[in-house]
C-alpha cells in the first residue's frame, strides 16, 4: 500500500518509489489471481440464499410452504453443463414444496443444448410441481424448441397463464408471463383465472417489469432473473453493466408498493463467463402469513 499521507510530512522520492513498486506488484498479483478467481472459482461458487417471505392473505395451510427459485442456466459455450446439472440436483436436494425457473435456459441451440435442458429440468423434483417461464435468450434462439425441452423435462411452462396449487381446500396461484423484452407477455391473460383475494406469485424473466405488475395490484410476489446481478459487483459502486429491463431491480429483494420482488442472480453466465462479488444462487423461500 502507498505510504499514508501525514499532514505536514512530504513523502521522499525513495518512499514514493517504494510505495509505487509495492502497489504495482500487488496490482499484478490481484490481476493474475483475480482472473483465475472470476473465471474459474466464483462462477461455480453456488450459494443457497434462504429468505422468509411474508405474504398478505396467505392461507394458513400454506404457511411454511417452501419455494425454490433458479434462473438463467444459459446452456451453451460459456457454462459447464455438468455444473448446471449438479445445481439442479442440489435444488431438488433442498426438498422444496415447489420449484420456479425464471427463464434463459439456453444461450444457443446448435450444440445439443435442448437435450441438456430436458435433462436438467428432469432433475428438478418437487411435490407441488416445477414451474417455468422463457427468457429473452430462449426467444433469441428457437422458443418452440426450448419450450418443448422444458415441458419434456416435466415442468409446467407458464406462457401468459397460471396454475393453482391446492392444499387443504385453499389455493396458491403460480402465474407466468412470456418474455417481456420480445413483447410476448400478456399480464392480463396470465392473471385471468385469479380469484379475488387469492395470493398470486408471478414468474417474469425481466425484473423491471415489476413497476407494471405493482400498478396492477393482483400479485403478491414476483420472481425474476435476467440481470445475473450484473455478474460483476464493484464494492461501493454496484454493477457497472446491466441489461435492458434489468437495471432498476438487478438483484435481491425489493418492495414496490404492495408488491414484493426478488431478482435471482442466476446459475450461469451469458457471453462473458465472469463473476466477481456476485456468486450464482439458488433461492429458497419460506412463505409465511403476515398475520403469523
Amino acid at each position: 500500500m502507498p505510504t499514508p499521507h501525514i499532514p505536514g510530512r512530504r513523502p521522499t522520492r525513495r518512499s514514493f518509489l517504494r510505495a509505487a513498486l509495492k502497489t504495482a506488484i500487488a496490482g499484478a498479483a490481484l490481476t493474475i489471481g483475480g482472473a483465475a478467481y472470476t473465471l474459474k472459482i466464483e462462477p461455480r461458487w453456488l450459494r443457497v440464499e434462504r429468505r422468509v417471505m411474508r405474504l398478505r392473505n396467505l392461507p394458513a395451510t400454506f404457511d411454511g410452504f417452501t419455494l425454490a427459485q433458479i434462473s438463467d442456466l444459459h446452456f451453451g459455450r460459456a457454462v459447464d453443463p455438468d455444473y448446471l446439472l449438479a445445481a439442479c440436483e442440489r435444488t431438488t436436494a433442498l426438498r422444496p414444496d415447489a420449484i420456479a425457473v425464471t427463464g434463459d435456459f439456453v444461450s444457443r441451440l446448435d450444440g445439443g443444448e435442448a437435450e441438456r435442458v430436458r435433462e436438467a429440468v428432469g432433475r428438478l423434483q418437487a411435490p407441488a410441481g416445477v414451474y417455468a417461464v422463457l427468457g429473452n435468450h430462449d426467444w433469441w434462439t428457437t422458443p418452440t424448441v426450448v419450450a418443448r425441452a422444458v415441458e419434456d423435462g416435466g415442468a409446467t411452462l407458464l406462457r401468459n397463464t397460471s396454475h393453482a396449487i391446492e392444499r387443504g381446500g385453499a389455493r396458491l396461484r403460480i402465474a407466468g408471463v412470456d418474455d417481456i423484452w420480445e413483447s410476448q407477455h400478456d399480464l392480463e391473460a396470465a392473471l385471468r383465472d385469479t380469484s379475488s383475494g387469492e395470493v398470486v406469485i408471478l414468474l417474469a424473466h425481466e425484473p423491471d417489469f415489476a413497476d407494471t405488475v405493482a400498478a396492477d395490484g393482483r400479485v403478491a410476489l414476483m420472481l425474476s432473473g435476467h440481470s445475473h446481478g450484473g455478474q460483476v459487483n464493484v464494492p461501493f459502486r454496484g454493477a457497472p453493466i446491466l441489461p435492458r429491463l434489468g437495471r432498476k431491480y438487478p438483484a435481491g429483494w425489493y418492495q414496490i408498493g404492495g408488491l414484493q420482488l426478488y431478482t435471482n442472480r442466476g446459475l450461469g453466465t451469458s457471453e462473458i463467463a465472469v463473476r466477481f462479488n456476485c456468486p450464482p444462487e439458488i433461492t429458497l423461500f419460506t412463505l409465511r402469513s403476515d398475520t403469523v
